[in-house]
């Protein structure tokens, strides 16, 4: 019998690190913790296996770097060499400009996008066709990420419309890095955060992917999308007030829903609560 194979993005610390060690005790079956520096997340897997008696082989590392189109390929290659199917897929790496950092915003919004939205979409077209029957995906967004955070309401209408696609979502990000790059993103009804908006995008196209995987409801493959909330890890400078175990509660409870769950399914969560995201 094949084993069951999960793999988390950015886990060599904070919250992917507590996520991979939370999934060690519920999880039954091969864990990949994924990093960009090889060397750090070797360092990660060790310090897992000596600190968690759950962790032991189960947990392997391999290099992942989200904005690196054959690093992706590479993963999926040995995905399907070795395994032959993925039952857990958790979209967490990301990145995120300190608030003093003197980058030009539409540079944020441009390096920003690239890796929480289009690096994150480049490893779903990657790995979503070795989803088994009974996956389950979690993209790991935010609350900073909220509809009503886009002013425009034509945007916010391409963005949920029933018949929206991950191109249509794909564009208006592109269309708010041209106009953060000339400094007109917020009378064009963008917020005026390149996080913000790069988990917009991120979240909606989580409603698109669960709709075209809807199409085949006998294999039950469920994406959704989440909060982990405001957590004391680097990407916050440490000013978070939860702890990243706390982080790693609700993208771990999404990843190990019981098979042909009808809820949450497709939806924006928090602290394991369906949230309204859309205005």
């Amino acid at each position: 019998m094949a084993h069951k194979i999960a793999v988390v993005t950015g886990a060599n610390k904070g919250i992917g690190y507590a996520i991979v060690n939370k999934l060690c005790s519920v999880f039954d079956g091969i864990i990949y913790l994924t990093a960009r520096n090889e060397e750090l997340g070797l360092q990660a897997v060790r310090q897992l296996r000596e600190t968690n008696k759950d962790a032991g082989d189960k947990v392997q590392f391999h290099q992942l770097d989200i904005t690196n189109v054959e690093s992706i390929h590479r993963l999926a290659e040995h995905i399907k060499k070795n395994h032959d199917g993925l039952d857990i897929l958790i979209n967490n790496a990301a990145m995120a400009f300190k608030v003093n950092d003197t980058t030009p915003f539409g540079d944020q919004a441009e390096i920003t996008a690239q890796t929480n939205f289009f690096g994150t979409i480049n490893v779903c077209n990657a790995l979503f066709p070795l989803l088994r029957d009974h996956a389950r995906v979690v993209n790991v967004t935010s609350r900073a990420g909220m509809l009503e955070s886009v002013k425009s309401a034509e945007i916010r209408q391409s963005l949920t419309s029933p018949t929206a696609t991950i191109e249509n979502v794909s564009d208006i990000l592109s269309d708010f890095i041209r106009k953060a790059k000339q400094n007109s993103h917020q009378e064009n009804g963008y917020p005026n955060s390149a996080y913000g908006m790069s988990k917009v995008a991120l979240t909606a196209a989580t409603f698109i992917q669960q709709r075209l995987f809807d199409q085949k409801p006998e294999r039950d493959i469920v994406v959704n999308a989440c909060c982990p909330g405001y957590i004391k890890t680097d990407m916050s400078s440490n000013k978070g007030i939860g702890s990243p175990d706390q982080g790693a509660d609700t993208p771990v409870y999404l990843a190990t829903l019981e098979s042909n769950v009808k809820s949450p399914r497709g939806e924006f969560v928090a602290e394991r609560k369906i949230l309204k995201w859309k205005c």
